[in-house]
């Protein structure tokens, strides 16, 4: 089933044709203490990189040049920070090849200036003062300071089978690929924010962590996520779940497959996939996601021959980020990418009987969901 390591699909990417056009990056997200108050903030960590064939001596730019000459791309590598509420930011600090080393094979490790990520630890800082926001748009980052040290325990994946195997990875076969190793994930540690400090607690995180590498982005962009999970039959918080939903309009070479949506809710120690590349279960989705004046909204109804999963989530658009990447063509496509992690909302999951006859397993909350949607040209 879905819940399967494969730390292969961890390593650094960016050789053959991905090395002049692509980008490759790891994702972590989780939920922080702060010290005196007791206030839970949501944090992300990624660090990203793009076109390292295409190096120079200073972080190259090209989505805001007036006039892009053919075959200009891109080439960095950055430390893209950030947390989500009221008060959300995402800062960006950028490096030149030169400044990175790398462990690129299975166990992944790379470093950046005092930055470092790998399966186990990361640690960095990134702070970007309010002149350099004004002074470098082509940074597309707000303005403050983070540093963090954590472990990392990942505790559950999800591995979407084939579609990210080794030899659809060789022959570049999808736009986009996805690899999931830490859906439930525990860190443990500390965050300073603006000179505030947040205590990490492996239990209380809420953490996950994926990773993402291709030669472009998908348009729609979907993506849900959480183990803050609880029954609302029972009233219990389910310790041992978490869901994952991610998607939109893969590629497969130029063709595109129209909404088409991975997914599982690992339940209590029970894997329920709906994963459209696994035809034999017969995987069906249909999804509706929008913007109102104050929300964004993601309704997924998705179905196997064994079980249904009802997905509706909402978050406040005054607590998320429109968060910004620079394609490894040069172009920056996705100028309304919401992305949060304070969404909320309602999972009920069922199992299909005799003549698809539905039995209800539970009926959940989740509460701190990652969440992302965009469009192109939105």
């Amino acid at each position: 089933m879905g819940n399967r390591s494969d730390l292969n699909r961890d390593q650094y990417m960016l050789t053959g044709r991905l090395a002049r056009k692509g980008y490759d990056w790891w994702w972590h997200n989780f939920t922080g203490i702060n010290e005196e108050t007791g206030e839970r903030k949501q944090f992300y960590i990624e660090f990203f990189g793009c076109n390292p064939k295409k190096a120079k001596d200073v972080p190259y730019f090209v989505w805001n040049k007036p006039k892009k000459k053919l075959g200009d791309r891109p080439s960095y590598f950055m430390v893209n920070v950030g947390y989500w509420g009221k008060d959300h930011a995402q800062l960006h600090r950028f490096f030149a090849w030169k400044d990175v080393r790398l462990h690129p094979g299975a166990p992944f490790v790379i470093e950046a200036g005092d930055c470092i990520c790998s399966e186990v630890y990361t640690e960095g800082y990134v702070s970007v003062h309010s002149d350099e926001e004004r002074m470098h748009p082509e940074w597309m980052s707000d303005a403050g300071s983070m540093s963090w040290a954590l472990e990392i325990n990942k505790k559950i994946a999800y591995n979407v089978g084939y579609g990210a195997a080794a030899f659809f990875r060789k022959i570049n076969a999808f736009e986009m690929f996805w690899h999931a190793e830490g859906i439930k994930t525990e860190y443990k540690g500390e965050v300073i924010l603006n000179g505030e400090r947040y205590i990490v607690i492996p239990k209380e995180c809420n953490g996950y962590a994926d990773k993402n590498w291709g030669r472009d982005f998908t348009s729609p962009w979907i993506w849900l996520s959480s183990n803050n999970l609880t029954s609302l039959t029972t009233g219990e918080k389910l310790r041992n779940s978490v869901f994952e939903i991610g998607g939109g309009r893969p590629k497969v070479g130029f063709v595109a497959l129209d909404k088409k949506l991975l997914g599982v809710f690992h339940y209590e120690g029970k894997d329920y996939e709906f994963n459209f590349s696994k035809f034999w279960t017969k995987s069906r989705t249909r999804f509706k996601c929008y913007e109102t004046g104050k929300e964004i909204i993601w309704h997924i109804i998705q179905d196997t021959r064994r079980a249904r999963l009802v997905t509706n989530v909402h978050c406040r658009k005054d607590e998320m980020l429109n968060i910004n990447y620079e394609s490894p063509d040069g172009y920056k496509r996705h100028n309304r990418l919401w992305n949060g992690g304070t969404g909320r909302g309602e999972l009920i999951l069922y199992k299909k009987g005799l003549f698809g006859r539905l039995s209800l397993v539970d009926d959940v909350l989740a509460e701190e969901i990652g969440c992302e949607y965009g469009e192109y040209n939105n």
